[in-house]
């Protein structure tokens, strides 16, 4: 057995972690602008090309507005997909139902967190940085695919997130004290969500057979390829904002390497970090030996 979750359990520890929204970002919060907001190990702006040292600053904070507002639009499509999970299983065991739609709730409330994020880096950033989307059409790109292989994507995000809290944030002293608080709230609800999604991979797949299973994962990799596309198109964005935050313009050569090694960034950030982590790659291994493989002939590439 690689894991010991139940829904019971999950939702004694979600309510154990639980907090409200105006305590962790009030509307009338400030971020601190003379601090970075990401660890360098996501942000990578210290290898980007020209970026001059004194400029720095100002690309990872371009890099932290992405980072929230990326994840409030992921979850723009991860809230539907829980309640439709969800509503199958109205007259079923109690824990699961509830543990499903306090799922739920924490996701409507992460949204709402980052949407208050995104109006304090407004009234904080000297000029508007772009986001890719609209946020419907890219959850009605993602939720059009099998449905284990979009649970497979929100587990992956999941387990993606958690490291990037142990692993980078959490003992960084640096960065700005409000965004590192929102980023410790959202690793405490996800760290149950990963849970719950666990659970729901294994429902998913129960029953397929080989076959079965090879489709979902090629369709896995559909919803990979798709969000590379949206990183490619957010680093270009990115580099947007920062030459009219820095008032100049990149020459060609320069430009390359900014969005050559700024795509890079955010494919480690949003698809290597997930599809290589340990817990992700034991719950492939559990559904198919066969898929995990598949899985990790490809993860180097967004690495």
């Amino acid at each position: 057995m690689y894991h010991d979750f139940t829904y019971s359990g999950v939702l004694a520890a979600s309510a154990r972690a639980a907090w409200q929204l105006d305590d962790v970002m009030p509307e009338s919060a400030e971020l601190d602008f003379a601090r970075p907001f990401m660890p360098e190990a996501l942000a990578r702006v210290d290898e980007t090309p020209g970026v001059a040292p004194g400029e720095r600053r100002l690309l990872n904070q371009i890099r932290g507005h992405e980072y929230l507002c990326m994840f409030g639009l992921i979850e723009e499509m991860i809230l539907p997909f829980v309640l439709d999970h969800a509503r199958s299983m109205l007259a079923d065991d109690d824990a699961r139902v509830r543990a499903m739609l306090a799922f739920a709730s924490e996701e409507a409330k992460h949204i709402h967190l980052f949407r208050r994020f995104h109006a304090a880096f407004v009234r904080g950033f000297p000029v508007p940085c772009g986001m890719i989307g609209p946020a419907e059409a890219i959850s009605a790109e993602i939720l059009r695919h099998d449905p284990l292989s979009v649970a497979l994507a929100v587990l992956h995000i999941e387990w993606m997130t958690q490291a990037h809290y142990l692993e980078s944030v959490r003992d960084d002293g640096g960065l700005d004290p409000l965004f590192k608080s929102l980023l410790r709230h959202h690793w405490m609800e996800e760290a149950q969500h990963a849970r719950i999604d666990t659970l729901m991979v294994e429902a998913l797949a129960e029953g397929r057979d080989a076959a079965a299973i090879d489709r979902a994962i090629d369709e896995y990799l559909e919803i990979g390829m798709f969000l590379d596309g949206g990183c490619k198109g957010q680093a270009a964005l990115n580099l947007a904002a920062f030459e009219a935050a820095t008032g100049r313009v990149l020459d060609e050569a320069d430009r390359e390497g900014f969005l050559a090694v700024q795509h890079q960034a955010l494919r480690r950030t949003y698809l290597g970090s997930g599809m290589t982590h340990p817990r992700f790659r034991a719950t492939l291994g559990a559904v198919s030996p066969a898929a995990l493989a598949r899985i990790d002939a490809v993860a180097p590439a967004f690495c």
